[in-house]
């Protein structure tokens, strides 16, 4: 974990290039403040500057979506956790990466609005384990549905360890994802 200008806690997880960040909050009798972005700092730790797409996602306990990707068009995302708490997993799926087919999995808290930076080639899930989840990511490239992919979130080959209470709620979708090793071809 490193600190640049006490402003943000940064930790890199096991796949290159992914970022756990933790801004610095400011908090008094009124409330809190805290960046969610700037430019400035994000690029000191390798986070893309130029996001063309901002989305905002609400999920409920146990939903469970993904593992997703554009493979023509492939997006980094910085994902911003505005309520509750989930299980996000990242899939690599750049062929010249020494972590290529591994994944990495860590909790994300709004309690201290923790981030995750996703770089542009990574499959993308997550697991909701509170009431609720809200949360903001930017991304890096457009959404082109006809290029969306998805692999199945328990592929055997992968071997995720969710931290499952219940089933998973899925999507139609989600539900009839492809094998990674088909996706990998």
């Amino acid at each position: 974990s490193r600190t640049k200008g006490l402003k943000m806690q940064v930790e890199e997880l096991p796949i290159k290039g992914v970022l756990k960040l933790t801004p610095k909050i400011y908090k008094d009798n009124r409330g809190l403040f805290l960046e969610t972005w700037q430019k400035k700092r994000y690029e000191e730790f390798g986070v893309p500057t130029e996001f063309v797409q901002d989305n905002l996602s609400i999920s409920s306990k146990n939903v469970l979506r993904g593992l997703h990707f554009q493979k023509e068009h492939p997006q980094g995302k910085l994902i911003t956790l505005l309520k509750g708490k989930i299980f996000d997993v990242v899939v690599d799926f750049r062929k010249d990466s020494p972590t290529f087919g591994q994944w990495a999995g860590t909790y994300l808290s709004a309690e201290n609005f923790e981030q995750l930076w996703i770089p542009p080639g990574l499959a993308h899930g997550f697991l909701v384990c509170s009431d609720e989840a809200l949360f903001n990511y930017k991304c890096t490239e457009y959404y082109y549905p006809q290029d969306e992919k998805t692999i199945l979130w328990n592929d055997p080959t992968l071997e995720i360890e969710w931290p499952l209470s219940a089933s998973p709620i899925l999507s139609a979708k989600d539900e009839c994802g492809t094998s990674f090793e088909a996706e990998a071809k």
